[in-house]
C-alpha cells in the first residue's frame, strides 16, 4: 500500500524511480544519454523553483521569502493586526484575507466574537484588506476558490494553510511571521529537503481522499519522514484523482508534520480554474527531467482501504475492516494509550469498549465538516450513500457543513441538500467549529466520527479536568455516510455498491461579489478601527537580560504535547484577542496549577522591573539567591521568569496563543528534547522566549529553579553549547542548547519579542 524509500532518489521524467545508489548516475545516463548531477537535479523539484522565485536572497541555502498572499481567521487576525500596529503598519503591502469562520458563531462570552468581526472589517477598509463575513467560507475554501495559484505563495496563520493540489506552495505560521510580511520583512527559513510522494493506481469506489490522507500520516508521522520538509505529489496516480480528491488529501499534509506541500498539476487543475473564473492563475508545473529527492513515499491508491484514526492523534490509524475484524483487541489498545494523553487523570473512565453493540463498534456522532470534509464532492458522494436511507432515530446524529456559500448553494440546486435533509441529516453553514471544539460538542464518553483535520484530546469540546471526555475518530465522508446509512454502526463506505452520480461543479461568484468587502490597494486610512472592550495591546516586555534565573512551572512527560493542550481551542478562542484574558487558560486541561505558578513567578519580575522589592513579591528567592552568590548575579539586573519542561511539544495548531500566553504570564523558556513543529519553535522566538533544547534526562524538576549565565552574551554572539545551572543545595552545571538560528531570530530574543524588535529597527 505505502512503501517509504530508505534513500534519496531520482525521478526520471517523471515516471523512473531511481534509489540514490552507487549505481545511480549510471542508470540515468544510459536512461536519458547524459551525465547527472545530484546537486543540479536537487533543482528540477517544483519546490525548489517556486522557493527560487520567491527568495529575496542571493542565498538558496538560507532563504527570506515574501509570499504573495496572506490569509488569517477571526481567531488569529485581530492579534496579528494589533502586533503590526504596534511595529509601525500604515498599509497591508500584499493582498490580505480576514475570513470570519472560526469564532462566527457569537455564542461565547457576549458581544465579543462580533466585536472581532468589526474590527477585522474596519481594519480591511483602513490598510487595504479583504473581509469575508461570518458564515461565508472557511479560511482554506476561500483561499481555494479566490486565491490559490499556480507558482504562488501563501501564508496563512492557520496550520492548515495548505494549497499545493492547486499549485500553490503554501505555510501555516504564527502570527508573527505573517507581521514580518505586512511589515514587508521575509520569512527566513533554511532550504527545506524535498520529498516526493509518488502515486500511482486509482483508488477503489468508496474510497475518499481522507482515507489516503491518514494511510499516508500512518505511515510518516512517527518516524518523522517528512517533519519540517516539502511533500511534492507526483506519479501517474495523480491524474486519476479529482480536483477535491487531492485538495482533500493536501489539506491532511500538515498532519504528517511537513512544512508545506506542492503538487504536479495537469488539465484537471486547470479546469478548477476555469470553472472558478480564474484561467489566468493556471500554469503547468511537473519536475524537470531528472528531479532528486530527498526520500519518496510510494502510495499504491489501488491497494487503500477505508481509514480510520483512532483517538487520540490522526497517526493512529487502522483501516475500518482491520477493526472491525480485532475490535475488542484495538479498542483495548487504544483505551491504553489515551491514558497517556489523557495523564491518567482519575476523574475520567475512558472507555470505547462500552460501544460494542453485537460484535460491532456504535458510534453516537458524525460529522463532514470544514476545509477537509466540507468540499462539494464529498458531500455529493454522502448523499447518493444516503439517498432514501434513513439514520435512525436513536443517538446517532449527522452533521454536514458545506465548506463555503457558492459550495452550498450549488449543492442546494443539484438535490443533494434535501437528500441529506430526508435521511436525517442537519445542515449547517460554513464553519470550522466542529474541528477545533466549538461546535457539536458529543456527549460525555461519546464517539465521534469526522472528516475533520485532528482528533486530539478535547478537540472536540469535552473539558478532562471538569471530568468530561468525548472521542473523535477521522474517517472519510463516504465511510461516515456508510455508517449513517447502517444508523451508527461502523461501517466502510466499500461495503455499499453505490453509483456515485459525480455531478458537475458550477461556481457562483456572485455571493462574494455581494457579500465580501475587498479593499486591497483601496486603503483608507482616515477609517477608525473599532475596538470591543475585549480587544487589549500586548503588554509591554522586556528585553533579554545578561543573566537569567527561571522557574520550572510545568513538567510534560508526554510523548507529544500539542498546542491544544498548551493553550486549548473550543470556547477559549473567544479570547485570543485580550492577551492576559486567555492566558488564564494557558495548560489549564493539561496542567491547572500552571498558571497560578507562572503568575507567583511573574509578580517577581514585576517587582524586579518597577524597581520595587523583589523579595517581598516573591519570599522564596531569598534563600535563591543566597544559593546563588558564587554567580556574581545582579539581582536587580536579572530577569525572573517561568519555563515549561515538554518532551516533543507543539504539534499541531500554528496559533502563536501557545507561546504568547506563556509570555505574559512571565514565560521567558522552554526546554524540550525536541520541538514537534517548526512553526511553535518560531512562535516562542518570535515572543522572545528561549527555546532550550535538551536531550537527556533532566536533571531538573518542577518546581526547581535553573541559572543560566551569560545567556545574552551566548544567543547574540552565538553560542552552540549554553552552561546552565540548577538551583539545590549545590549548584548543579549542565548544558542547553538553542538549536540553529538566524541573526534576526537572535536579535528578537535579546529585544524581547518582535514588536520591541521592529520598535528598535525601524
Amino acid at each position: 500500500m505505502i512503501k517509504l524509500y530508505d534513500s534519496g532518489v531520482y525521478l526520471v521524467n517523471g515516471e523512473q524511480i531511481i534509489a540514490d545508489t552507487q549505481d545511480a548516475t549510471l542508470k540515468i545516463k544510459e536512461n536519458i544519454g547524459k551525465e547527472v548531477v545530484k546537486s543540479e537535479a536537487k533543482q528540477s523539484t517544483i519546490a525548489y523553483n517556486i522557493l527560487k522565485a520567491h527568495n529575496t536572497s542571493d542565498n538558496m541555502d538560507n532563504l527570506k521569502i515574501r509570499f504573495d498572499k496572506l490569509t488569517s481567521h477571526d481567531i488569529t487576525f485581530v492579534g496579528i493586526i494589533q502586533t503590526a500596529r504596534a511595529s509601525g503598519l500604515t498599509e497591508f503591502p500584499m493582498p490580505y484575507v480576514l475570513t470570519n469562520c472560526h469564532n462566527s458563531l457569537c455564542a461565547v462570552g457576549g458581544t465579543i466574537n462580533e466585536d472581532d468581526h468589526m474590527f477585522g472589517l474596519s481594519c480591511a477598509k483602513k490598510y487595504g484588506g479583504i473581509y469575508v463575513p461570518p458564515h461565508q467560507a472557511v479560511i482554506h475554501q476561500y483561499a481555494r476558490e479566490m486565491s490559490a495559484g499556480c507558482g504562488k505563495m501563501i501564508l496563512g496563520s492557520d496550520s492548515h494553510t495548505r494549497y499545493g493540489a492547486l499549485g500553490t506552495m503554501a505555510v501555516g505560521e504564527g502570527g508573527p511571521e505573517l507581521v514580518k510580511q505586512l511589515l514587508n520583512r521575509t520569512y527566513d527559513v533554511k532550504l527545506p529537503d524535498v520529498v516526493a510522494v509518488y502515486l500511482t493506481g486509482k483508488p477503489q469506489k468508496g474510497v475518499g481522499p481522507q482515507d489516503i490522507a491518514l494511510a499516508i500520516i500512518g505511515a510518516v508521522f512517527k518516524n518523522g519522514y517528512v517533519k519540517n520538509k516539502v511533500m511534492e505529489f507526483v506519479g501517474d496516480g495523480v491524474h486519476n484523482l479529482s480536483a477535491d480528491t487531492r485538495i482533500g488529501i493536501d489539506v491532511m499534509t500538515t498532519e504528517t508534520t511537513c512544512l508545506s506541500s506542492i503538487w504536479e498539476t495537469d488539465d484537471t487543475i486547470k479546469e478548477f480554474y476555469e470553472i472558478h473564473r480564474r484561467p489566468e492563475e493556471y500554469a503547468e508545473l511537473k519536475p524537470g527531467q531528472v528531479a532528486y529527492y530527498e526520500g519518496m513515499v510510494y502510495v499504491d491508491l489501488s491497494k487503500i482501504k477505508p481509514m480510520i484514526a483512532m483517538p487520540f492523534h490522526p497517526s493512529n490509524v487502522y483501516t475500518i475492516e482491520e477493526l472491525n475484524t480485532n475490535l475488542l483487541d484495538i479498542l483495548d489498545e487504544v483505551e491504553k494509550s489515551a491514558l497517556v494523553s489523557l495523564s491518567n487523570n482519575k476523574n475520567i473512565k475512558y472507555t470505547l469498549k462500552d460501544k460494542v453493540r453485537d460484535g460491532h463498534l456504535y458510534v453516537e456522532q458524525g460529522e463532514i465538516a470544514g476545509c477537509a470534509g466540507g468540499g462539494f464532492e464529498n458531500i455529493c458522494d454522502a448523499a447518493d450513500i444516503l439517498k432514501g436511507k434513513s439514520t435512525g432515530s436513536d443517538e446517532f446524529t449527522l452533521n454536514v457543513y458545506p465548506s463555503s456559500q457558492p459550495v452550498f448553494m450549488e449543492l442546494v440546486k443539484n438535490g443533494s441538500i434535501a437528500t441529506l435533509m430526508e435521511a436525517g441529516a442537519t445542515i449547517r453553514s460554513a464553519f470550522c467549529g466542529p474541528c477545533f471544539g466549538a461546535g457539536d460538542v458529543p456527549c460525555n464518553n461519546g464517539l465521534s466520527i469526522r472528516h475533520s483535520t485532528r482528533n486530539f484530546p478535547n478537540r472536540e469540546g469535552s473539558k478532562v479536568t471538569n471530568g468530561q471526555i468525548a472521542s473523535v475518530a477521522l474517517m472519510d465522508a463516504r465511510s461516515i455516510a456508510a455508517t449513517a446509512a447502517n444508523k451508527g454502526i461502523l461501517t466502510p463506505a466499500t461495503d455499499f455498491d453505490i453509483n456515485f452520480t459525480k455531478p458537475k461543479y458550477y461556481f457562483d461568484s456572485k455571493i462574494y461579489e455581494n457579500r465580501v468587502y475587498n479593499g486591497y490597494k483601496n486603503p483608507k486610512p482616515e477609517t477608525e478601527i473599532k475596538f470591543g472592550p475585549n480587544i487589549k495591546d500586548w503588554p509591554e516586555m522586556t528585553a533579554l537580560t545578561d543573566d537569567i534565573i527561571l522557574k520550572c512551572v510545568s513538567e510534560i512527560h508526554d510523548p507529544v504535547t500539542t498546542t491544544d493542550e498548551l493553550i486549548p481551542s473550543g470556547e477559549t478562542s473567544s479570547y485570543r484577542s485580550n492577551p492576559l484574558g486567555l492566558a488564564e487558560f494557558t495548560l489549564s486541561r493539561k496542567d491547572p496549577l500552571y498558571v497560578g505558578r507562572a503568575k507567583e513567578v511573574g509578580l517577581a519580575e514585576k517587582a524586579r522591573v518597577n524597581g520595587e522589592d523583589i523579595i517581598k513579591a516573591l519570599p522564596e528567592l531569598e534563600d535563591v539567591y543566597k544559593r546563588i552568590a558564587s554567580l556574581n548575579i545582579d539581582k536587580e539586573n536579572t530577569q525572573i521568569g517561568s519555563f515549561v519542561y515538554a518532551v516533543k511539544p507543539g504539534d499541531g495548531s500554528a496559533r502563536e496563543q501557545a507561546a504568547s500566553c506563556q509570555k505574559v504570564l512571565g514565560g521567558f523558556a522552554n526546554v524540550a528534547k525536541e520541538y514537534a513543529t517548526k512553526r511553535y519553535r518560531s512562535n516562542l522566538i518570535n515572543w522572545g522566549m528561549l527555546p532550550f533544547i535538551f536531550p537527556d534526562e533532566i536533571p531538573f524538576k518542577n518546581g526547581d529553579y535553573i541559572v543560566v549565565k551569560g545567556i545574552r552574551k551566548a544567543i547574540t554572539e552565538k553560542e552552540d553549547i549554553i552552561k546552565a545551572y540548577v538551583v539545590g543545595d549545590e549548584l548543579k552545571e549542565f548544558y542547553l542548547s538553542v538549536g540553529d538560528l538566524t541573526d534576526d531570530e537572535r536579535e528578537i530574543i535579546a529585544d524581547g519579542c518582535l514588536i520591541n524588535y521592529y520598535r528598535n529597527h525601524q
